[in-house]
This record gives structure tokens, sequence and C-alpha cells, in this order.
């Protein structure tokens, strides 16, 4: 490959060609396979549609750096137009032949730039140990550590049944009740979208930012897109049957076509429900309906941060071992 490229340019996603989405979708794989060799290849066809996702109330900016039909570098600045308007977040990928050569930084250059011109003061971004040149990277971009992250990993194999038979069983008369969707119930969302907020109580070391407001919307945005790009989410939620609250939930994430693979997104109680083994609960019944209902699964992956003692424990005891770790860096523009 030749280092003399053309300056990062404007991509936009939903007036893209499919062969130009391609492209971005194609570095994103080669990006993914370098940092995770052993993982099943990221599949085109669905990265490339989710670059065109946007969540309710918020606007996501494109920039590329191109060699012919190829794209070398891809970045992309995300940032809420309602709340945390100090705030955005950025992604960035460099094909893994090209860095080192200063190519990442002119993106981070653009990407910092257009932040600013969006009245943004403060830009938060991920590195991964998987990725080595990003620690690094983002030091000299004057960025700082604000939390770091444990990525653990679950062999499916290795699950005990006993275990999770004993976190699923509950003492009888109790006021709970498990619930596992794909789909929201109507006359649940708007206590669900209560209920995802509960992950504002999750610690977020130095972040700078307030409590993040999910709406009834943004859940269904959030549905339709997995939907579009063939995944398969499965949520278990917990309800209190007295007063009809929502107290728990946790989720997982699986595409059929790279089915070894299950992702574990957010679980989270709320804290005058702690201490009553929900936590346990909801682990528990999705690991059994990733036993049940994704044939081919073989691990599941979560982030929890170092210092999340609580839920890294029940991970631990579930049979999680680390596998990687990963961090969020936080740059201040002014």
């Amino acid at each position: 490959m030749t280092t003399l490229l053309s300056n990062p340019s404007v991509f936009d996603p939903p007036t893209a060609t499919p062969a130009e989405r391609l492209a971005v979708a194609r570095l994103t794989a080669e990006c993914f396979a370098f940092a995770y060799p052993e993982d099943p290849p990221l599949l085109l066809k669905q990265e490339a549609a989710g670059l065109s996702f946007v969540t309710p109330g918020e606007k996501v900016e494109h920039v590329v750096v191109r060699e012919d039909a190829q794209v070398l570098a891809w970045g992309m600045l995300e940032y809420s137009l309602e709340q945390n308007l100090h705030l955005a977040r950025a992604r960035l990928l460099v094909h893994p032949e090209m860095r080192r050569r200063g190519v990442g930084r002119r993106v981070a250059e653009r990407l910092i730039s257009q932040a600013r011109q969006a009245g943004r003061t403060t830009l938060t971004f991920v590195t991964t140990d998987r990725a080595p040149a990003g620690q690094p990277f983002a030091g000299e971009l004057g960025a700082t550590p604000a939390i770091t992250d444990r990525r653990s990993q679950l062999n499916l194999a290795a699950v005990s049944t006993e275990l999770l038979d004993a976190w699923l069983s509950r003492p009888a008369g109790e006021a709970y009740q498990l619930h596992l969707w794909q789909t929201y119930p109507e006359a649940y969302l708007e206590r669900m979208a209560q209920m995802v907020m509960v992950m504002n109580t999750a610690p977020r070391g130095e972040l700078d930012y307030d409590d993040w407001k999910i709406t009834p919307e943004m859940l269904r945005t959030w549905e339709q897109q997995i939907r579009e790009v063939g995944e398969v989410r499965w949520t278990a939620v917990i309800e209190d049957t007295q007063s009809g609250e929502l107290v728990g939930y946790s989720e997982i994430y699986w595409t059929p076509q790279r089915a070894s693979a299950v992702d574990q997104g957010a679980t989270a109680v709320r804290p005058s429900e702690r201490g009553r083994g929900l936590g346990k609960w909801l682990k528990a019944a999705l690991t059994h309906q990733i036993l049940q209902q994704c044939s081919g699964a073989q691990f599941i992956r979560t982030s929890n941060a170092n210092e999340n003692a609580a839920m890294l424990g029940i991970n631990v005891a579930l049979g999680f071992e680390p596998f990687s770790e990963q961090t969020e860096w936080q740059l201040h523009l002014i």
C-alpha cells in the first residue's frame, strides 16, 4: 500500500452506494479479524447496514480515507442533540497495514475539529488491548483513561447445569416474575425504558457525563435495527408482581451466521433490590436460553468495569474468565 493518501473526506452512509458502504464494512471486518483472529468473521452486509443506524435525538458523522476503491481508515462521531450536550463519542479504525503512519492522527484531528464545530467540549472513545496500537495513540492525542473494563469469556461447554439450576430456583411465594422477551411487549415499553436507565448507576470512573434518559422510541428503534441486521436478542426481565415495577434485566445478542459467539449486553438490578440473587437469576436464565435456543453457540463475552465487584463476582462464579481489557478514554477539547 502507498502512503500518499487523500485527506479524510465526508462519508454519508444513507446516500452512499452499496459498494461504498461495503468498502467501509470490509475495513471493519479486517480490523476485527486482526484483533480477534479466533472469532468468526464479521458479516459484511450486517456491518454495512449498521453504518446508517442513528439513535433518535442523535447525530452521526462519518469520515473516510480512501485509496482508489479501498477504505484505509474510517472515523465516526456521534452525539446527542438533546442531552449531554458537551459530549461526543468517537470510533476510529485504521487498516492494520497502515498503522503508525499518521493516518489515524489525520482522521482523529478531523473528528476533533467536527466535535468542536458541534459545540462539544469532551470526546470519549474506547481502546482494547487486542489492538495494542490504540493505547499509545490515545495518549499521544492527550486523552486520559477514564475507566477500564475487563472483557470476560464463558465457555458454554464448561457451564455447570447444577449451578444454573440452583440460581434459577427461587423461594416459594416471592413476588417476582421472570420474563424472556425478544420484542418488548407494548404494555411494558415505558417501564422497560425506566429499567434500562438503571444502567446509570453502573460505575463510570472519571467519565464526565450526566445520567442518560432512555425513551420508548429509542427502544423501538434499537429493536428495528437489530431485526434489520439479522441479529437475535433475548432480554430477561424481572417484574415485581405486587407493584408491576421492573426491577432487573439482562440481555444477550447472537447472530446465527456467527453462531459460536454470543455477546452479553447490559445487566442491571435496581439498587433497592440488590442482594437478593436477582443478578444470578437473570444470568442463569439467559445462559439456559442460549443453551436451548442458540444452536452452535460456544462462548459468551461480556464487559464489566474493574471496580464493579458485585457483577464481576457473579460472572466469575458462573465460570467467566478474563479475556481482554478495554479502556474508555476522555479528551477535553478546551
